[in-house]
């Protein structure tokens, strides 16, 4: 599994890999159970996580104690409470493994000391934190401005694999519709 870490940063560092096995040292590997809670709101986010096979789910709960989902992070990407990870106060989000997962965590001490002493991984740091920035801002952009109807296409034509892997709640959530609505609307595509 350290081969898919190895060759995702590879491809965001060319040929700039002089300290690749020193940022490679840096992770544990985390094997994470179908539902297991990697982090709980309230607690202080100690990890960045790498998705090298399986999927997470990032999500809050509001007054009424109902899940919405605010990404679905699959293999080839970073899942982190970022402003918990950075400030060390108390996360607002949670994180679960919605299927058995091969992950690579590194703790915010590791990490501060790759951005202080590698500098090419202060360049992949720029490039998670740029990624899912736009990824979040493009999402919620995005779904503003759309029916129910459209986010399920929209979610068909960019993200398919979601809707053979996860169950119609999560993806109901992560659409922010109607676990019964979602249902309905799907049925007629």
């Amino acid at each position: 599994m350290m081969e898919v870490l190895r060759q995702h940063i590879i491809a965001r560092l060319g040929n700039d890999i002089e300290h690749l096995d020193q940022v490679l040292n840096a992770f544990e590997h985390i094997q994470a159970r179908r539902n297991q809670q990697l982090l709980t709101q309230g607690e202080v986010c100690k990890y960045v996580y790498f998705v090298a096979k399986g999927c997470l789910q990032v999500y809050v709960y509001d007054r009424n104690f109902n899940e919405t989902t605010r990404d679905v992070i699959i293999e080839d990407n970073w899942c982190s409470e970022l402003v918990s990870f950075g400030s060390s106060k108390p996360a607002t989000e949670n994180i679960r493994a919605v299927e058995p997962c091969e992950l690579f965590g590194i703790k915010k001490h590791n990490f501060q000391q790759l951005i202080e002493t590698v500098p090419q991984f202060d360049k992949v740091y720029k490039q998670i934190l740029e990624a899912s920035y736009a990824n979040s801002v493009y999402r919620i952009n995005t779904f503003v401005s759309l029916s129910a109807l459209e986010r399920i296409q929209w979610l068909m034509q960019y993200r398919p694999t979601l809707m053979r892997r996860l169950s119609s709640k999560l993806i109901a959530s992560y659409l922010g519709i109607n676990k019964d609505v979602f249902s309905r609307l799907r049925a007629k595509l």
